[in-house]
């Protein structure tokens, strides 16, 4: 009994350990070149990883809202963020009309068969990620108006 104890508690520790890890899935530009989230670590200390879709109302309502706060946040903490859609094969042709039609300042990323979403364990958009030198610090799922807010408490926590 003891022995299954001690080997649950070690899968369990493993399984967490894990979750702070990044994904090593590949990702599409907007101009089709590959990347992933280890290179973009690896250019950038701190970043913010918004998992969005444009069929997804919180997802840009949060795009929206950072998006007005998004140069002073940079100004501040030096903070990166990567919108990353996960727009699948049927609605990824929405994405560049999309952006285009905003004022969002980030980077935007495709995901289109839902590598990382899964490899992140997200049922849900949008989800948005802290990660500082390569370790997931912070991770939320949802967004209602004012989240921005919370978000940028956690990424002065890390800056």
């Amino acid at each position: 009994m003891k022995k299954h104890i001690v080997i649950l508690f070690f899968l369990v520790c493993n399984f967490l350990i894990g979750q702070n890890s990044l994904p090593k899935s590949a990702l599409k530009t907007l101009s089709g070149e590959t990347t992933n989230l280890q290179e973009i670590c690896n250019e950038n200390d701190l970043i913010v990883v918004s998992l969005w879709a444009t069929w997804c109302v919180p997802c840009k309502n949060e795009l929206d809202a950072i998006s007005e706060v998004y140069n002073d946040w940079q100004q501040e903490t030096n903070v990166v963020l990567y919108a990353i859609s996960v727009d699948d094969a049927r609605t990824v042709k929405r994405v560049k009309p999309l952006i285009n039609g905003k004022d969002w300042d980030y980077e935007v990323l495709l995901d289109t068969n839902n590598e990382l979403k899964r490899a992140l364990g997200s049922s849900t958009i949008p989800l948005t990620l802290i990660i500082k030198k390569g370790e997931i610090v912070y991770r939320h799922s949802g967004y209602v108006p004012g989240s921005e807010e919370d978000l940028y408490e956690e990424i002065k926590k890390h800056s």
